[in-house]
């Protein structure tokens, strides 16, 4: 039934959504899996990026890469004025991209303690991890 994506979609766009990070050098890419933990997304996908231009630039590539996979645009974007920090809804995944200092100030991922990480290995045999 189309519009109704599976669990192995949702997975499979949050990979896809961290390829499109890395592909512009993001950093610290993390995939959280909140299935079962809320309502908000299935996936969250954090990355950094070093400024706020490429924090555009990362936003703009996960734009057009899971536009041209899903034929899928954000139902919402958040944060492009400032670029600090991005959040874009694809309602089942949720893609936030970070200047650094904002990543370290509002460091996320600790409200997530308990939701289980997705390996960054698993992606097509590949480490998309830049430290």
């Amino acid at each position: 039934m189309k519009g109704v994506l599976t669990a192995i979609e949702s997975k499979e766009k949050a990979i896809e959504a961290a390829k499109a990070c890395f592909d512009k050098k993001a950093k610290d890419i993390v995939i959280l899996e909140l299935k079962g933990l809320t309502v908000i997304a299935d996936y969250f996908v954090i990355c950094t990026g070093d400024s706020t231009t490429q924090v555009k630039a990362i936003m703009d590539n996960v734009e057009d890469e899971l536009r041209k996979k899903y034929g899928e645009r954000p139902g919402k974007i958040e944060g492009q004025a400032n670029a600090r920090w991005v959040l874009m809804d694809y309602k089942d995944v949720i893609i936030h991209v970070f200047e650094t200092e904002t990543r370290d100030y509002y460091e996320l991922e600790k409200f997530w303690l308990d939701a289980p990480r997705i390996p960054l290995e698993e992606v097509n045999g590949q480490v998309i991890s830049r430290k």
